[in-house]
């Protein structure tokens, strides 16, 4: 097995109806919710809201099948609800029959007998305005990390998503979570994890000088992950959090992100193995790496190449530039391991990755991702392309 994800399986809802959210967690609030107060829609409702188009798959649904349409074998490790859906409870069965479509090896599922299948509500006001979203971990709040799974699979790399989204996976204030990614490393497996920190704010927290407790869930973690990307909003909270409050201020953005990568670095690189830090941003992810000699590179910005077509839904945006990421380090494996690799253009797959996910439908959110030596041609490309169309005729 090449890669093996773990955790937050999840199903997204997107509807007008779901107002109730903003009760939860406050106008263009996100956060985490108990199970107990999830609405009580019946599995039929469900059932129907899937057969409208209304949800589709998060989390591991959207890397897992960007990653296996490249060719990369892939497989994932999660806890969905029991149910009367051939043994699943709605969610759980769309979620594993979209991956399974997508030949991502599903033999991993647990099929948790008490907890439904994580669930998001998002309330979609249908104008630029963001409206509510609440999360249900369900029966991710019961995850255990699947080591017999890994020992069975033996991947090259293992991927947990994500830090901050389950109670039993952030136990011990993160510290489980990073004994474990130290035991995956010792058996020679690459590591990543993703943080997404839910704050039960509106989104302007991002631009203040917050500290997010849940971020504080990194402090033990960051060490043990050969790779890590974040977002530039969330970098600025994590270092909120984890070393100088407020530095943001002080920088431009640009600026900023080379402090930060350079922070990561100097306080959670560990030496003797190859790590990789990054930033997404707008038009492409700022990267910094280390060798396992100790050598350091200084951050620097790839930008994406691929800046075209309509953005159609930003969700998983950031998912779907590690599936990008981690296909190219897969098939890189050796070469990342001895620092040899080519940092820029594992950056490139991502960004490509990113563009053809982001400007998809939202019933076919995979269909442009084509086999790894194709989408690798692409980023060796050095033309421009006038439209989208050429752009995905060149694939």
């Amino acid at each position: 097995m090449d890669i093996f994800i773990l955790n937050t399986a999840v199903a997204d809802l997107r509807s007008d109806e779901f107002s109730f959210t903003e009760e939860l967690v406050g106008p263009g609030g996100l956060a985490k919710c108990a199970t107990k107060d999830m609405p009580n829609y019946s599995q039929n409702q469900y059932k129907d809201w899937i057969g409208r188009g209304l949800v589709t798959v998060g989390g591991p649904g959207n890397t897992a099948p960007l990653v296996a349409r490249a060719g990369v074998d892939i497989a994932v490790g999660v806890n969905l609800g029991k149910g009367n859906f051939d043994g699943l409870d709605a969610q759980g069965r769309f979620f594993y029959d979209v991956l399974a479509a997508n030949k991502v090896d599903m033999s991993q599922t647990f099929i948790h007998p008490d907890l439904p299948t994580g669930t998001t509500f998002i309330y979609d006001k249908g104008n630029d305005e963001r409206g509510g979203i609440a999360y249900f971990p369900n029966a991710n709040n019961d995850f255990d990390y699947f080591k017999g799974s890994v020992e069975k699979l033996n991947p090259k790399i293992v991927y947990y998503m994500y830090s901050g989204l389950s109670d039993r996976g952030d136990a011990n204030g993160g510290k489980d979570l990073a004994d474990f990614m130290r035991w995956c490393r010792q058996q020679g497996i690459v590591t990543i994890a993703d943080s997404h920190t839910l704050t039960g704010y509106p989104e302007g927290l991002i631009n203040s000088d917050a500290v997010v407790e849940e971020y504080k869930l990194l402090a033990p973690l960051l060490p043990e992950l050969d790779i890590f990307f974040t977002s530039y909003d969330e970098a600025r909270m994590i270092e909120n959090t984890l070393g100088q409050k407020g530095k943001s201020k002080e920088l431009s953005e640009d600026e900023y992100i080379c402090h930060f990568l350079d922070f990561i670095a100097d306080k959670f690189s560990t030496g003797n193995r190859t790590q990789f830090f990054g930033v997404t941003v707008k038009n492409g992810a700022f990267h910094k790496h280390i060798k396992p000699t100790g050598q350091a590179s200084i951050p620097n910005i790839t930008a994406s190449k691929f800046m075209i077509g309509d953005v159609v839904d930003l969700v998983g945006a950031g998912d779907s530039f590690r599936a990008g990421l981690i296909t190219y380090i897969a098939k890189n494996i050796d070469k990342f391991k001895a620092g040899s690799i080519d940092f820029s253009q594992a950056v490139q797959m991502g960004n490509l990755f990113a563009s053809l996910y982001v400007t998809a439908p939202l019933n076919d959110r995979y269909g442009n991702i084509d086999s790894y030596d194709k989408m690798h041609k692409v980023i060796q490309k050095d033309e421009k392309f006038d439209s989208f169309e050429d752009f995905l005729n060149s694939i």
